[in-house]
């Protein structure tokens, strides 16, 4: 495990473009699928989508999906419009999470929330869902069907358990990893597990696994960065999970060093109505004294680890070699 650790580490981490190089012509054609499939003629819908699709992230999913159908150089024919359809369901999360914790920013740009109102961002997630169960029953792939029905079950299951904890304090390391196993890891290992199925369907379990894997480093990596990133890369200010009172791992790798005293401070802070910059400020430098950031970085570090582990049952392939990618890509993200 050592080893794999460091050769996922060793070096600068790759850009986003490199890892996306082998599939960059067929993410072109993702993005024309994903306004076919959402296109409409109800002039409210047809603006959101249109603005939706302006704020579209950098389609990490999509690729992974591409890259896990390019392993074995299997068929291709719907991988397309499998990893639209992925994307859509993964923007459909994020309009949906940010009504429910009325976020106004996303990526740097005001929410559908923020713009229209709460109700039409929770219609407007149901319709992008909708049109993506409605594009996999036009292609017959009832097989992808189930692996994202069960994918978008977990992400329900997830967000509601994170509504129903009362007690942020609480909350647990293997709470922590029960919750992004179910919010953001589901979503990436259906990814991989769909892209599997329209090429080569015996490398379903290991990408699947893959998958899992890269998405609690990519969560772990997403909570670090709220305590460490700045707002012009993150999209959104630092310290925002603590604006919205979310206990992340390394405020949970923190908890178990902190002085008595820091503890009161903490749980002082859980009781604020309204968190001023500096309150947030003296959370973060707790959590970075007492080792949060670190031990957080150690874990994300043991999950690519395991990612490398499963990409080690499948051939020696150029897509392989870009997943590899897509892991220091993502390990790289908090560093």
């Amino acid at each position: 495990m050592e080893a794999i650790q460091s050769s996922v580490l060793s070096g600068p981490p790759p850009n986003l473009s490199s890892v996306q190089v082998l599939v960059a012509d067929r993410l072109e054609e993702v993005q024309r699928e994903l306004k076919r499939i959402i296109v409409s003629d109800f002039d409210l819908i047809e603006e959101i989508n249109e603005y939706l699709l302006l704020m579209r992230g950098k389609l990490f999913r999509p690729t992974l999906l591409l890259l896990s159908n390019r392993v074995g150089d299997g068929p291709a024919e719907d991988a397309v419009t499998l990893a639209a359809v992925v994307e859509l369901v993964h923007l459909a999360t994020l309009v949906h999470d940010d009504a429910v914790d009325h976020s106004v920013l996303r990526r740097g740009l005001p929410t559908v929330n923020a713009l229209w109102t709460h109700q039409i961002a929770i219609i407007m997630g149901d319709y992008l869902y909708s049109r993506s169960v409605t594009e996999l029953t036009r292609l017959g792939r009832l097989d992808a069907v189930a692996v994202l029905a069960s994918a978008a079950n977990e992400m329900s299951i997830g967000e509601m358990r994170q509504l129903t904890s009362y007690d942020a304090l609480e909350f647990t390391e293997a709470d922590y990893y029960r919750l992004i196993a179910s919010k953001t890891a589901s979503l990436m290992s259906a990814a991989c597990e769909m892209g599997a199925l329209a090429g080569v369907d015996e490398y379903r379990k290991p990408l699947a696994m893959f998958g899992h894997n890269l998405g609690m480093v990519f969560q772990i990596a997403d909570d670090l960065l709220d305590y460490t990133g700045s707002e012009a890369v993150t999209g959104k200010p630092s310290g925002h999970d603590l604006r919205e009172r979310k206990v992340t791992l390394p405020l949970v790798g923190a908890l178990r060093n902190v002085s008595a005293a820091e503890s009161g401070e903490i749980r002082e802070f859980f009781t604020l109505v309204e968190a001023s910059e500096k309150n947030i400020e003296r959370v973060i430098d707790i959590v970075d004294a007492r080792g949060g950031l670190a031990y957080a970085k150690e874990q994300a570090d043991l999950y690519a680890g395991r990612a490398w582990e499963e990409l080690a049952r499948l051939p020696a392939d150029p897509a392989v070699e870009a997943l590899r990618d897509a892991v220091a890509y993502t390990v790289g993200r908090d560093r």
